[in-house]
């Protein structure tokens, strides 16, 4: 990690929770029966709702990489070297799994 990156975490990590405060203090107390929070709750909040909803360190595929949509070139290139009749179990076992196409 360079010097420069080094603290160029901090920063954006402060001002993400300054962020959240005022987005909390300012729209959830008025429209949910929710209290006003302080810098540090916020923190916590930001933190704990990454480790549960995000990749808190990112996943080998993104990180220092730009993200890329789509699966991981292991992925497309075994996709590549499948038959037609691979590729149709493969979607039927997909929809039967998540009952999406």
């Amino acid at each position: 990690m360079r010097p420069k990156q080094f603290y160029l975490f901090p920063l954006i990590f402060l001002l993400a929770s300054l962020i959240v405060m005022v987005l909390w203090n300012n729209v959830l107390v008025d429209v949910a029966p929710v209290n006003r929070i302080h810098f540090m709750q916020a923190a916590g909040i930001l933190v704990l709702s990454r480790m549960l909803f995000g990749r808190f360190l990112g996943s080998s595929y993104y990180i220092g990489r730009k993200c890329r949509f789509g699966p991981p070139p292991h992925v497309r290139e075994k996709w590549m070297t499948m038959s037609d009749e691979e590729r149709q179990k493969f979607r039927e076992a997909w929809k039967r799994r998540t009952g999406r196409s």
